[in-house]
């Protein structure tokens, strides 16, 4: 077959465009930084980098979730902190207003203070994160949970508990609701122990404890004194005893330590623990120290009153050191997660970084070279198409 100077031609042609493609391709690589900006350009590595690029998408999102999951337990712990703070002012003040030595002025004044801490635990009840959400309000977090009332506080919250994803199959609570943080068991936290308000005696309840917990069925019993130096006790069979001040009355795994001189037919409640708002704990204090009546009750009622709330504020303090404790584990979780996070992201990164980045060294010598081939193809081209025979015949 006879190679006409057209078929050169062609091919000549052919070849330039086929250089000037990849000299295209080089620049390209060169200016973006990617090996490749077309799953076309190499299918393979694309389909990679897709699917690395949607796990680390995930892995993104639920470090976001993480760090927005941080920020609302760091806002609880700190309104933990602060409940703690004032529980303990309650506490010292309760104990204060029960040292035998306080006039009714200085009672009414505890009374106040104490009144203010009131306002200072709703405050914090009703506490809001950065987005005007209240934390304590489980899943109604759009409406204030606490609002004053005559016997301590309503709550307008739920038990709802709002919860993050923060790793492939790992979500963690972000939040606790008002009832979880400001209810807690009343007396010592197993059962309680109140003075009959028709008592006339000068019996005063001590400490309580549970010497032998399986022996308690949780039944609610009643000591009455049958004279100032015996009583029966309603279990079955009865128990009865004869009372020695500061001594302890034991029954069906139960101590119960009583002082001063009960008179004949006082007596003293026993029941299992009921949850308590620490709201209705505070109320019952102001009016112990302040009768809503103006007539105070007698020294002995006042420390019965003082003492249980004493009793209900430590088991405040409890619950409020439980939550706290529970927040600070979730705060460790998020943080190792999120370590763990960073370190995947990071490892996904490099990886799609390898297949998609283009290597510069390698790709400004290459485009060196094809310059450099592209032009001495044009060269030699242009020099081509000088020569015909009909040049040398004349």
């Amino acid at each position: 077959m006879r190679v006409t100077q057209g078929m050169e031609q062609t091919q000549f042609l052919t070849a330039l465009n086929g250089l000037e493609s990849n000299l295209a391709q080089t620049q390209n690589e060169v200016s973006t930084g990617l090996a490749f900006t077309t799953p076309a350009e190499d299918p393979a590595a694309a389909g990679t980098v897709d699917n690395l690029n949607q796990v680390l998408a995930q892995s993104q999102q639920y470090t976001a979730n993480a760090n927005s999951a941080q920020t609302s337990l760091n806002t609880e712990d700190n309104a933990l902190t602060q409940l703690e703070d004032q529980l303990q002012s309650l506490h010292s003040l309760a104990l204060e207003a029960n040292s035998g030595t306080q006039s009714s002025q200085d009672l009414s004044a505890i009374a106040t203070q104490v009144s203010q801490i009131q306002n200072s635990l709703l405050s914090i009840a009703n506490t809001q994160d950065g987005n005007g959400q209240y934390i304590f309000a489980g899943y109604a977090t759009q409406s204030q949970p606490y609002s004053l009332t005559a016997t301590g506080a309503s709550y307008a919250g739920d038990d709802g508990q709002q919860k993050a994803q923060i790793a492939a199959g790992q979500t963690i609570a972000v939040g606790d609701n008002g009832n979880t943080v400001f209810n807690s068991p009343t007396g010592n936290g197993t059962y309680t122990v109140t003075a009959n308000a028709a008592n006339t005696g000068s019996g005063l309840i001590g400490a309580t404890t549970v010497s032998n917990a399986a022996a308690y069925n949780g039944g609610s019993y009643t000591i009455s004194f049958t004279s100032p130096n015996a009583y029966t006790i309603n279990t079955l069979p009865p128990t009865t005893g004869t009372y020695t001040s500061g001594q302890a009355i034991a029954f069906d795994g139960l101590q119960i330590s009583l002082s001063g001189q009960p008179a004949t037919g006082d007596s003293f409640d026993v029941a299992p623990s009921t949850n308590q708002s620490i709201f209705t704990t505070v109320q019952n204090l102001v009016n112990a120290l302040q009768p809503p009546t103006g007539t105070p009750g007698s020294p002995t009622q006042l420390s019965n009153s003082l003492a249980d709330a004493i009793n209900n504020i430590n088991e405040a303090l409890n619950q409020t050191s439980t939550v706290q404790a529970s927040v600070g584990g979730r705060l460790n979780t998020i943080t190792t997660q999120l370590s763990v996070a960073t370190s995947q992201q990071t490892q996904l990164q490099t990886s799609i970084s390898s297949l998609q980045s283009v290597d510069y060294a390698t790709a400004v010598t290459t485009l060196d070279s094809e310059n450099t081939q592209l032009s001495a193809a044009m060269q030699a081209f242009t020099l081509t198409q000088g020569l015909s025979l009909f040049k040398y015949i004349s």
